[in-house]
């Protein structure tokens, strides 16, 4: 098999595998996420919000507690 053809074949396996979808709502798929105190420390503040606006949609859609 030539370099090429091999390349080819291989980016054509990542394509193909990069179409898979998960099965299930958000409930099923994510969990809470819990850090340590010094993990948050760490973080800046765009990613407090992130953090915070996924647990919130999980305390609202899936029942998740505090």
């Amino acid at each position: 098999m030539g370099k090429g053809l091999i390349v080819a074949a291989a980016a054509a396996l990542v394509a193909v595998a990069g179409c898979t979808t998960v099965t299930g709502g958000f409930c099923v798929v994510s969990s809470p996420l819990r850090l340590s105190a010094s993990a948050v420390a760490a973080l800046s503040d765009a990613e407090v919000r992130t953090l915070l606006a996924h647990n919130r949609k999980g305390e609202k859609l899936c029942g998740w507690k505090p």
